[in-house]
């Protein structure tokens, strides 16, 4: 059997369905103590005094620690703006809280039900504080400053103190004002994209120990296990050597689990105590307790001459970061490439930051401000399309990116630029077609003077309520690994045994798979490269111990450079075997080409590694007497490189479409004054099986990448990415409408539907 290219069943597959897969809260040690976390529970307060001897004397209890307990009272994944716990006596950082999920006591018991009495014993006194929820407030003079005070780490020069904005970008080519003097036609919207809650299977759990050898061993999921380590020692004071995270199974990350949420806590409360410790989320601590997708508002202005070039390009970017930074400047970056989708425009200006709220802090989720970019891009090209009369695949066609394209930083796209072929299958599989001209137009309706304007297409349903169909399409890139200049290597080993044939092959490398299928892939990449049965692989994947970082499992980036990290160390250990070593041993530290960040004033770069393309083709139904938006069909064309297991792709695309389903038409995370309001899943909906397409269409081409490990790229976000401007426009195929907010509730459709009533009488 072929390792590479075969739908081999997934390593873990048997466990996870038999149940017999422990996830960090099925795991206990003997003598384990409980840790409860107390929240702030307000917004934007500065703490005079906190009492927490009534805690302390509760039964059962082992300890109440403080701000003061804590070491070096920071931590952050890109900077250290974030205190470990909120509270008197460490830094003035940490003297105010600014979400309502800030830590402000850790307490330790001998029981869950011990700890939680003990930590509504907490008492803090807080001095209110003025709440500011919408960025765009957040920046005016004036504003509440939610970060008056240095914090260490900031990686971008000296910040600011007089203000909310985190982090700006400006890309500047050509001329904006001599394109849209060009343009015949120029188009304007506002875009609002929303937060989205990542509602994994598995909440936050965790169990920490001191292990024999006076190390801390922290059992937790998380997306990057070298990362946790070195924030965990970090607020500890300790050399990271002291400091061991193993992750178990992993019930879901989505980018959820990219910062910390309960790792330092667990090892803390273990030190500090001596004991081992554990700690399990409810749902509703889950989901007010970690960060959650990027809001944005996009400001487009867009031109394009009659024969369908696009010619300037105007988006004023901004998003919310939350009380915290998180990765909020890196989605920035991504987010102000992604506004103008993959296509070539020789005039443009983005403006672009985030900006501190006392909003849920945002950071990684599925996509990473590629969801969010795409919407504002690919609305705006579709009402080009509309505005000139000329089908939206042809258009895209006469700009999209090809190889040798010169992108908006004045950097050429990396080669093996498929942009154009994933839009002409999406397009072909959505039923548009060619003329014999070559001009693409929609099957389905007239090649000549169709213009804008379209009656409703109408019938009667079996609940006799009147149906509007449409059709949509869009396209977007990806990018595939850090991006901007960040850092990037994956590490991997190889250790080949046997007699005259290799019998056993260990390989090494401590990359998450927190569902996606990651350590299968690594599994069979290792048997293809060295040519054997990958029944005879096994894997060494379980804790820091076992190898160098391997980095984290978001950009899309683990297939990639694990598989490139894993083919070196097997060609090393291949080399060896070869030269009569027995066992033979290879090691590999992989290096992708380096990327470079966004000059200040013009944005020239070169953004990133590598990318993927995804077009999807999406066909809906909308009731026009409720508002409500059915999707009857997705097509989703993907360029995977290659498909190292071409079933966990289809999968990979399946899932992206039904979350971006949820996120397009349903999922409202909603916050009002800085608390969270939809704290249950009750409350926060998220599609079940009747909400998503009743036909999905993954479609996968196989374009090899040159940088990529036998050709593969990164795939996992792409595919949610073009779903909400697909769904968009053919909402305004169906009903003549163009909605420039998410989510696409009945209720927003509906007004829509009501305000264009009430337009049409008027007229």
């Amino acid at each position: 059997m072929r390792a590479v290219g075969s739908s081999l069943p997934r390593v873990d597959a048997v466990e996870k369905v038999t149940g017999l897969a422990a996830y960090p809260g099925d795991l206990d040690l003997p003598g384990q103590a409980w840790l409860k976390i107390v929240f702030a529970g307000v917004p934007h307060a500065r703490i005079r005094r906190m009492d927490v001897s009534a805690a302390r004397a509760a039964p059962g209890v082992l300890a109440v620690l403080t701000a003061a307990d804590v070491p070096v009272n920071e931590y952050g994944l890109i900077m250290a703006d974030q205190p470990v716990l909120c509270g008197l006596g460490s830094t003035p950082q940490a003297e105010r809280v600014r979400w309502e999920a800030d830590h402000v006591a850790l307490v330790v018991a001998e029981t869950p039900a011990q700890a939680a009495a003990a930590a509504r014993l907490v008492q803090v006194d807080y001095e209110p504080l003025p709440v500011v929820t919408d960025p765009l407030e957040a920046m005016k003079p004036g504003a509440p400053i939610l970060h008056p005070h240095e914090f260490n780490g900031y990686p971008y020069g000296q910040r600011p103190l007089d203000s909310n904005v985190l982090l700006s970008y400006r890309i500047q080519r050509g001329d904006v004002d001599a394109g849209f003097a060009q343009a015949d036609v120029i188009v304007e919207g506002t875009y609002r994209t929303h937060a989205q809650e990542h509602a994994y299977l598995q909440p936050e759990a965790g169990l920490a120990f001191t292990r024999p050898d006076g190390r801390i061993e922290v059992i937790c999921a998380g997306q990057w296990m070298h990362e946790d380590r070195r924030q965990i020692a970090h607020a500890l004071g300790l050399p990271e050597e002291q400091i061991v995270v193993r992750y178990p199974a992993i019930g879901g990350a989505f980018g959820g689990r990219e910062d910390l949420s309960v790792q330092i806590a667990l090892a803390l409360a273990t030190w500090k105590t001596g004991r081992p410790v554990k700690i399990v989320w409810s749902r509703e601590e889950s989901i007010i307790g970690h960060h959650k997708r990027h809001p944005f508002i996009f400001r487009a202005k867009w031109g394009a001459t009659r024969d369908g070039r696009i010619v300037a390009a105007q988006v004023d970017v901004t998003s919310d970061a939350g009380a915290y930074a998180y990765t909020s400047t890196k989605v920035l970056g991504n987010a102000t490439m992604a506004c103008l989708g993959p296509y070539q425009i020789p005039n443009v200006l983005v403006e672009s930051r985030t900006v501190y709220t006392n909003n849920c802090p945002s950071g990684a989720f599925r996509g990473f401000g590629g969801p969010q970019g795409h919407f504002a891009a690919e609305m705006q090209v579709n009402k080009l399309a509309e505005a000139l009369g000329m089908d939206p695949v042809e258009l895209r066609l006469r700009n999209i990116w090809r190889d040798g394209a010169i992108l908006p930083t004045r950097s050429v796209v990396p080669a093996g630029c498929s942009a154009a072929q994933v839009l002409e299958e999406a397009a072909r599989r959505g039923g548009w077609r060619q003329d014999q001209d070559g001009h693409w137009h929609r099957a389905d309706q007239p090649t000549a003077g169709s213009g804008p304007e379209r009656p409703f297409a109408t019938s009667l349903d079996a609940s006799r309520s009147r149906v509007a169909r449409g059709k949509g399409i869009a396209v977007c890139f990806k990018n595939v690994g850090f991006s901007l200049g960040a850092p990037e290597s994956c590490a991997a080993w190889v250790e080949l045994h046997g007699g005259a044939h290799i019998e056993r092959a260990i390989v090494g490398c401590v990359g998450a798979d927190v569902g996606q299928g990651a350590h299968t892939v690594f599994m069979q990449m290792a048997a293809e490269v060295l040519g054997i049965d990958p029944a005879l692989v096994e894997l060494q994947v379980a804790d820091s111990d076992v190898a160098p970082s391997s980095g984290s499992a978001s950009a899309s980036r683990m297939t990639f450079m694990a598989g490139n990290a894993i083919r070196g160390a097997a060609l090393r250990a291949l080399e060896e075997w070869q030269g009569e070593e027995r066992p033979a041993r290879g090691e590999y530290i992989f290096r992708p080409r380096p990327t470079t960040p966004y000059a200040p004033e013009t944005g020239e770069a070169d953004p990133n590694i590598t990318y993927g393309y995804c077009a999807q083709v999406a066909e809906v139904e909308v009731d026009l007497e409720t508002g409500h938006v059915t999707v009857t069909r997705l097509v989703s064309v993907n360029d995977v490189g290659r498909a190292i297991n071409p079933q966990q792709v289809e999968g990979q695309i399946e899932g992206a479409v039904a979350q971006s389903i949820g996120w397009t038409l349903m999922e409202e995370f909603i916050q009002e004054k800085g608390r969270t309001v939809t704290r249950h899943l009750s409350t926060y909906l998220i599609p079940g099986v009747l909400d998503v397409p009743t036909i999905v269409e993954p479609v996968i081409l196989e374009v090899p990448d040159p940088q990529g490990p036998l050709g593969a790229r990164g795939m996992a976000e792409m595919p949610f990415i073009p779903t909400a401007p697909a769904i968009g426009a053919a909402i305004h195929d169906a009903i003549g409408v163009w909605i420039d907010r998410l989510p696409y509730t009945p209720e927003r459709v509906w007004a829509a539907l009501q305000a264009q009533s009430s337009s049409s009488a008027r007229t």
